[in-house]
């Protein structure tokens, strides 16, 4: 399995670049690749915002709504309809669309997009990562240049609420967390309605084709293609 700075090329450009040293004062080292979601869901953002300082140097469109501690980036835009809670960071020229729904405990890479009717919370989008319709984003980390088609769910969250495993090769690893959604290395795409299930955990430059449901391990530059069988009845 590869590391961190195998899956993010981008981690020097990243406005909390320390987020991903492994070791960091308050914080367990990294060990295991999804030990960084658990400094995200420990507080790491709020700890960082001690650093930025909660303030606003883009621009926060009338009819949207902001309440908590947010760094808001130069050039960075929160339109109209879209609501963001803190603690969350959004870098420079970042986007948060109308509709669009910043839960907290969230770091979004200069020009990243979270857009119309997009979800998001306790994840890290790196620079120009985008989840821009109808996306879910839960307990997750998108690398640089990864773009969800519309309608993509990263799933966190097991129907029975137990930790969650992941699958690598023939081994099944339980990570110990009970909300983990994707781990997403630098430039993968996902197609539109694909939903990844908890744990799953992608290297860079995968493609995922449209509705699959993918689970587990994938080495970079995979294609999860989903096969379908078609029939077509004639009318009477």
């Amino acid at each position: 399995m590869k590391n961190l700075k195998d899956f993010f090329s981008k981690i020097d450009e990243f406005i909390c670049p320390e987020l991903f040293n492994v070791h960091l004062e308050g914080f367990e080292d990294l060990v295991k690749l999804w030990d960084i979601l658990q400094r995200i869901q420990n507080g790491f953002t709020g700890v960082a915002l001690q650093k930025l300082k909660p303030q606003i140097l883009g621009t926060i469109e009338e009819g949207a709504f902001v309440k908590g501690d947010v760094y808001l980036g130069k050039g960075a835009v929160i339109e109209a309809g879209a609501m963001v809670c803190g603690p969350t960071i959004i870098d420079d020229y970042a986007e948060v669309r109308h509709g669009a729904f910043v839960r907290g405990n969230v770091i979004i890479g200069a020009h990243g997009v979270v857009g119309h009717a997009s979800e998001v919370v306790r994840s890290i989008l790196l620079p120009h990562a985008k989840a821009p319709h109808f996306n879910y984003v839960g307990d997750s980390v998108l690398g640089s240049n990864v773009n969800l088609g519309a309608g993509t769910k990263l799933s966190n969250l097991k129907n029975d609420g137990t930790g969650v495993k992941t699958r690598v090769g023939m081994n099944i690893i339980d990570t110990g967390i009970r909300k983990f959604g994707a781990i997403l290395g630098d430039n993968c795409k996902l197609g539109c309605n694909s939903v990844t299930n908890p744990g799953t955990i992608m290297e860079p430059n995968c493609a995922v084709y449209p509705c699959a449901s993918v689970s587990g391990y994938y080495d970079e530059n995979s294609v999860i293609k989903l096969k379908q069988t078609f029939r077509t009845i004639s009318e009477r």
